[in-house]
């Protein structure tokens, strides 16, 4: 990675999450409206990607566009529009879907030419699942009575554990999903990330050749987008902070760590490898035996980036390590982060 160079670089296709990245409940992230109207200034294309599918695409632009974003409906892509592919894939038009979830889901399976059915007595050629507050016992219990049928297709949007809201981190559609398997004993294709079915929409929709990709999870963003074969960088506006980005695996770790969206347009410190740690900016980190070590403290963003640096180089798992609490607790969350 060249030194002072910023993380937007020579990206033609700017791709963002937006639970935590662009906004948190029914705020914007700070930053995050100037940054991107000064990306889009530069003449590089911004498309947004969630896998909440409980909103049509045209709500969650007409959000952005609350916020004073210039957004067209079709820059949102949204697990439900991956899901439909996926149904596609397997299912003949008119096909009878049995929809859980709520009108972002419902709307783009009619769309597609599916016929949405609210009953397992419907005899549904497939079940397709997909987060909506709304969504409770009853409908988790009919698509559990339709996947009876080993044989009936099951496609999730996604599978996120959680999902931001204005009063915290809420269960997302993955304990609905889970709910849906303890029953019937199997698992869905899931359309969200981190599949990539939604980066391979996303890249053929803007015909993305150069794309970075933004999320605030390692677990779907950052794992999908490297499955996707594309660049990402993580902000810490979201829900994960410093201990998962610590012991981020191999396939789920940012090119980029960012305190916000604003970092995309500022000089990105290089990272460099010597004999006493990784230096980032001022700040040097080592693992030394089992301890992770600040050897020398610098802006915390700078210790983070340097901290993950050590400890992914030196292959030993972050919980196998002693980490000090000044790291657990370093200042990084932006004022947005929960």
């Amino acid at each position: 990675m060249k030194a002072d160079r910023i993380p937007l670089g020579d990206t033609d296709v700017l791709l963002l999450d937006l639970d935590g990245v662009v906004y948190v409940g029914r705020s914007a992230v700070p930053n995050a409206v100037d940054t991107l109207a000064a990306v889009r200034e530069r003449g590089v294309t911004v498309g947004y990607i969630t896998n909440n599918a409980s909103r049509r695409p045209d709500v969650v632009a007409d959000q952005l566009r609350g916020f004073g974003l210039m957004v067209t409906d079709d820059q949102v892509v949204t697990s439900p529009q991956a899901a439909v592919v996926l149904l596609a894939e397997h299912l003949s038009p008119g096909a009878r879907v049995l929809v859980i979830g709520g009108d972002g889901l419902t709307t783009v399976v009619r769309e597609a030419g599916f016929t949405v059915v609210d009953s397992a007595d419907d005899a549904p050629d497939a079940v397709a699942q997909g987060f909506a507050p709304e969504v409770g016992w009853k409908d988790l219990a009919e698509a559990s009575f339709a996947l009876a049928d080993p044989d009936r297709l099951w496609v999730a949007t996604n599978t996120d554990w959680t999902i931001p809201v204005d009063r915290g981190i809420a269960p997302g559609n993955g304990t609905l999903v889970s709910a849906v398997h303890s029953a019937v004993g199997r698992l869905p294709l899931v359309a969200g990330k981190p599949q990539r079915p939604i980066f391979d929409a996303a890249v053929a929709r803007f015909g993305a050749k150069r794309p970075l990709f933004v999320g605030d999870r390692i677990d779907t963003d950052i794992a999908g987008a490297v499955a996707a074969g594309m660049p990402s960088a993580m902000v810490l506006t979201g829900v994960d902070g410093v201990l998962p980005l610590l012991a981020a695996g191999e396939q789920a770790r940012p090119d980029y760590i960012l305190r916000d969206l604003a970092g995309l347009l500022q000089p990105y410190p290089e990272v460099r490898m010597k004999r006493d740690g990784a230096h980032v900016g001022r700040a040097v980190a080592r693992v030394q035996g089992q301890d992770l070590q600040v050897v020398r403290d610098g802006d915390p963003v700078d210790v983070l980036r340097a901290c993950c640096a050590a400890v992914w180089s030196a292959g030993v798992g972050a919980y196998a390590l002693r980490i000090p609490d000044a790291v657990r607790s370093l200042p990084v969350r932006s004022v947005a982060a929960r």
